[in-house]
């Protein structure tokens, strides 16, 4: 490829930091659907049917998160993409330069020592990173426990939340703030939608930062659902383990 045609790739896939196809109605459309919604009925509503049919915190917090990824990104495809026929593209999902696996795999670091870092303070006030979730599977550990817990923390929320939260979100105040801004806005809306689970909210304001950073450096949310993916996989691993 010469010179000429990587300038004008380039620029197009820079565009998305310059403006977008949507207005404040989808935006606020999206929110409602995620606040209105997933936190006011499938969070506090429909998780304790589930439960109670299931039986088990793991299996019933998998198939809520299941639920509102299927819910988000039809929100998204429905409000966002369809009405004015765009494709997924438009949100981040393509492909990075191979020399941005090692920028990876440095956010995935710092990521994880910043967590850490941020959990033993909280620890230290007398706070805890203990739920219901967690709880069930130390209970109950199992092949198949460790299997759904690691498939939903590791490849079902990075994937739905990278696209809805990084892929829409900090792309549509991207294009009308600044970088600054849209990173602690998008982190802050992140951070807010984890609500019950509020002694890691601290954790989850640091990780939409660094998700929303690999978004803004390599033009894609790959990276971020693959950063997002590693250390939440870590995380299920160090749960059965230590």
């Amino acid at each position: 490829m010469n010179s000429s045609v990587e300038k004008c790739v380039g620029k197009s896939v820079e565009n998305w930091k310059l403006k977008d196809p949507w207005t404040w109605r989808e935006f606020a459309a999206l929110l409602l659907l995620e606040f209105g919604f997933v936190i006011g009925l499938l969070k506090f509503a429909v998780k304790p049917l589930y439960t109670y049919w299931l039986g088990d915190e793991l299996y019933s917090g998998t198939l809520t998160g299941l639920t509102i990824a299927i819910v988000l990104l039809g929100g998204v495809y429905l409000i966002a993409l369809r009405p004015k026929q765009l494709s997924w593209r438009e949100l981040g999902v393509r492909a990075f330069p191979a020399k941005d696996w090692g920028r990876i795999l440095l956010w995935t670091v710092v990521l994880i020592i910043g967590s850490v870092l941020v959990m033993e303070l909280t620890n230290l006030l007398g706070n805890t990173y203990e739920n219901s979730k967690t709880e069930a599977m130390q209970q109950h550990v199992t092949f198949v426990t460790v299997l759904i817990a690691f498939v939903s923390a590791a490849i079902i929320s990075p994937l739905y939340e990278e696209i809805f939260y990084r892929g829409f979100i900090y792309r549509w105040l991207r294009t009308r703030l600044s970088m600054r801004w849209a990173i602690i806005l998008s982190s802050l809306i992140f951070t807010i939608v984890h609500i019950p689970t509020y002694n890691a909210m601290p954790v989850n304001f640091i990780s939409g930062i660094v998700f929303a950073w690999a978004y803004e450096r390599t033009n894609s949310i790959w990276p971020a659902v693959i950063v997002h993916g590693l250390v939440n996989g870590i995380a299920v691993v160090l749960t059965v383990t230590v």
